[in-house]
C-alpha cells in the first residue's frame, strides 16, 4: 500500500525544525449600516471582503484549517442571526469564501439586483452582517478535522446566551476549568482549550442577569471567566445579541492589534494585516493591552477595558523571530538585528577570515536576519578597509582598489525547487527525498577550501538538518559549515501556543542528556525524576522548574559543541559548526518581546512549571505525547 507524500508540504514542515505556528485570528465589527458601505466604497461586501484580507495576510499562521462566523444586527424573531463555516485542510481560506461567492452567484441568478439592495442581501445571504470573526488554526491540541476549526458554538433559544469563539491560545488548566464547572463534555470539546474556554465563558454569561439585553455586563463576565485562565491567549466572542469582544491576557504573551475608527472596529493577530487590509499607518493602529478587552455592544459603542490586571510581560519573542511575517516594519528590523548580533560570534569562528567564506541562508523565513548578519560582517571589513589604509597612506593605488573592492561572499545556496511527490513513507527514503525539495547551486564553493556559513531562525529537533539539509550543503565540497540559528537553544516546552512540548523532542535536551552521559552524570536525570514525582505527590509540581538541573553543569558552548558532533552525519565530509543566538542578543533585538522562557525555563505563568516538569516526566518514563 503507498501514500503519497507532498514533500515540499512536508519540509516546510520540518524546516526550522518545524515549529507550528501559533494561530491567527481576524475580528470586524462595522459600526456603520451595510447600505454605507455600498454608497461609499461600491459593495455591501466591505466587511467580508476585508475578513478575506485580514485572513490572507495572515495565512501564515494556520494551514491545518480556517472558519468564519458572523453576527447579523436587529434581524426579525425567528430569523436566524448567527451563521459559522469551517473547513479543514489546506486552501481552507479559499475554500470557505468560494462557497460564500457560490452563494452570491445563486442569489444574484434568482434576485438580479439584490446586490444594491443590502438588507435583501442581509436576509438572503448566510454571512453578510454586521459582526465578522475569521480565525487560522494551526493544531496544537486534538486532530485537524473540522470538528477542532474555530470558531466553536455555544446554541441557546436565547439570543444573550448564543455564543460563538476563536482564539490564538493555549490553556494548561482545561481539566481543572472542567472539573469546576462539573462539566463532562464529550469528545471536541473534552479534547480542545477552546472547549473549556467557551465552556467557562459561556457558563458566567449564562449565570448574568438578561433581562436588559441591551446592558449584558460583558466586562464583568470576562472577568469572572478569565480569572481562571492559566495559560496565553488572544480570543474573540461574538453574542447573539450584537455584543463582542477581543481579549489578550495579562502576561500579554500572544499578540493583538486593533484599529478603530467611526466606520469599523477591526483586531487581529498581526498588525501588518491591518495596515495592508485597511490602507491605514502604523500609528494608527494601537495594541491590545495585556489583560484588555475590546468590547463593542450591540448598539456600537466601543471601549477598551481592563479585565485582569496586567503582570510582568512577557510577549513571545517567537514571534519576532519566526511567527510574524516580517512586513511589520518591527519585526523587520528586529529580524535584522538578530542577524546582525550573531557577526561577532560568527567573525569569532572564523578567525575572522573572510576570504575563504561563503554566507547563505536557509528559505524563506531566516532571510531577513541573514541580511542583518550581513551588514554586521560588512561593518567589520569596513573597518579592517579604514585601518589598513591609514596604517599605510603611500599604497599602491592597484592594491588600494583591490583592498576596497572585497565584499563578503553572499550566494544563494539552497533554492526551493518545484513540489516534489512521492509513494515511498518509509524514513530512509523520504529523507533523501527531502533533500531534493530544495536544490543546491552548483560551483559557488571551491572545494575542500571554503567555509559555507547557513543562517536558519531556529534550530528545534536537527533532525532535517542532519538527514537532509546539511547532507545536502556537503555535496557542495565545503571544507567546514557553520550552521547559524537567530534563535538561543531551545531547551524547554512550550504550552501557550506552540507545537512544541515533547522533552525529547529537543536536540539542545538531547545534547545534554549526551553530555551528562559522557562525564558519568546520568545519575542526574534518575534524581531530577524523583524530585519531579515528589512535587506531583504534593501537588507542588507548578513551583519550581526542575528541569533546569540538566543544563547546569553546562555552558552553552559545550551544548553548542555537542549540538554539532550530532548533527553531522557520517556520510558527511565537511567539518560542521553550530552558532546560537545568545539570550542578551536576542533581547537586544527584541526588546519588547521578552518572553524566553523555551531558552530559559522561566515560565510567565505556574503552569509553565507544570508542563516543563510533566515533559520531562513523560521522557523519562518512555511515553508519548505532551506534558499538558
Amino acid at each position: 500500500m503507498y501514500v503519497v507524500i507532498n514533500l515540499s508540504c512536508y519540509l516546510y514542515s520540518l524546516m526550522s525544525d518545524a515549529i507550528k505556528h501559533e494561530c491567527g485570528l481576524a475580528y470586524i465589527r462595522l459600526l456603520k449600516p451595510l447600505s454605507f458601505y455600498l454608497l461609499k466604497y461600491g459593495s455591501a461586501f466591505y466587511g467580508l471582503n476585508k475578513l478575506y484580507l485580514l485572513m490572507e495576510k495572515q495565512h501564515n499562521r494556520g494551514q491545518d484549517g480556517a472558519g468564519i462566523a458572523t453576527v447579523k444586527l436587529n434581524t426579525e424573531p425567528g430569523h436566524q442571526y448567527m451563521h459559522r463555516m469551517r473547513v479543514s485542510g489546506s486552501q481552507a481560506i479559499s475554500k470557505i469564501f468560494q462557497q460564500i461567492n457560490d452563494e452570491v452567484q445563486d442569489m444574484e441568478t434568482m434576485y438580479p439586483n439584490i446586490l444594491q439592495h443590502p438588507m435583501l442581501m442581509k436576509g438572503y445571504m448566510k454571512f453578510i452582517g454586521e459582526v465578522m470573526l475569521g480565525h487560522l488554526r494551526y493544531g496544537t491540541q486534538g486532530k485537524n478535522n473540522v470538528e477542532f476549526c474555530h470558531p466553536f458554538l455555544k446554541p441557546h433559544i436565547n439570543p444573550t446566551r448564543n455564543l460563538t469563539m476563536a482564539g490564538n491560545f493555549n490553556l494548561v488548566n482545561t481539566d481543572e476549568l472542567f472539573n469546576m464547572l462539573d462539566a463532562h463534555p464529550t469528545g471536541t470539546m473534552r479534547e480542545s482549550d477552546l472547549g473549556a474556554m467557551i465552556e467557562t465563558i459561556h457558563y458566567y454569561l449564562c449565570m448574568a442577569d438578561d433581562t436588559n439585553p441591551a446592558s449584558l455586563n460583558i466586562e464583568g463576565i470576562l472577568k469572572q471567566a478569565t480569572s481562571h485562565f492559566d495559560g496565553g491567549y488572544v480570543f474573540s466572542g461574538l453574542i447573539g445579541n450584537g455584543d463582542s469582544f477581543v481579549m489578550r491576557d495579562p502576561n500579554g504573551i500572544r499578540p493583538c492589534y486593533y484599529f478603530a475608527n467611526d466606520e469599523v472596529v477591526v483586531a487581529a493577530s498581526e498588525r501588518a494585516a491591518i495596515m495592508t487590509a485597511f490602507n491605514v499607518t502604523q500609528p494608527e493602529i494601537k495594541k491590545l493591552k495585556p489583560g484588555n478587552a475590546i468590547i463593542v455592544t450591540a448598539n456600537g459603542e466601543f471601549k477598551e477595558t481592563e479585565i485582569l490586571p496586567a503582570r510582568k510581560l512577557t510577549a513571545c519573542s517567537f514571534e519576532r523571530i519566526y511567527f510574524s511575517r516580517g512586513s511589520d516594519p518591527d519585526i523587520y528590523r528586529e529580524r535584522m538585528q538578530l542577524g546582525r548580533n550573531l557577526a561577532g560570534t560568527v567573525l569569532k569562528a572564523l578567525d575572522n577570515h573572510l576570504k575563504h567564506t561563503i554566507v547563505s541562508f536557509i528559505p524563506n523565513t531566516a532571510e531577513t536576519a541573514f541580511y542583518g548578519l550581513i551588514k554586521g560582517l560588512e561593518d567589520f571589513l569596513q573597518e579592517i578597509k579604514i585601518k589598513r589604509i591609514l596604517a599605510r597612506p603611500d599604497m599602491p593605488e592597484a592594491e588600494m582598489r583591490e583592498l576596497i573592492s572585497r565584499r563578503v561572499r553572499i550566494e544563494k545556496i539552497a533554492i526551493k525547487d518545484a513540489k516534489l511527490r512521492t509513494f515511498i513513507t518509509e524514513d530512509a527514503s523520504r529523507n533523501e527525498m527531502v533533500q531534493h525539495v530544495y536544490d543546491i547551486t552548483y560551483g559557488t564553493v571551491t572545494r575542500d577550501v571554503d567555509t559555507l556559513v547557513v543562517i536558519d531562525d531556529s534550530i528545534v529537533r536537527g533532525t532535517t538538518l542532519r538527514e537532509s539539509i546539511i547532507k545536502m550543503l556537503n555535496r557542495l565540497g565545503p571544507k567546514r559549515i557553520i550552521v547559524v540559528s537567530s534563535a538561543p537553544q531551545i531547551r524547554y516546552p512550550d504550552c501557550y501556543g506552540i507545537d512544541m512540548s515533547r522533552m525529547g523532542d529537543f536536540i539542545a535536551f538531547q545534547a545534554a542528556v549526551n553530555l551528562l552521559a559522557d562525564n558519568g552524570q546520568s545519575a542526574k536525570l534518575t534524581e531530577i525524576y524523583e524530585q519531579c514525582k515528589l512535587a506531583e505527590q504534593n501537588n507542588t509540581l507548578h513551583e519550581h522548574n526542575f528541569v533546569k538541573g540538566v543544563y547546569e553543569s553546562f555552558t552553552d558552548e559545550q551544548i553548542s559543541k555537542k549540538i554539532a558532533t550530532m548533527l553531522r552525519h557520517e556520510e558527511v565530509s565537511a567539518e560542521v559548526d553550530v552558532i546560537y543566538q545568545s539570550l542578551e542578543g536576542l533581547h537586544d533585538a527584541c526588546p519588547h518581546n521578552l518572553g524566553d522562557w523555551y531558552f530559559t525555563g522561566n515560565y510567565p505563568t505556574p503552569g509553565g512549571n507544570r508542563v516543563a516538569n510533566r515533559a520531562f516526566m513523560k521522557y523519562m518514563e518512555k511515553e508519548e505525547g505532551r506534558g499538558y
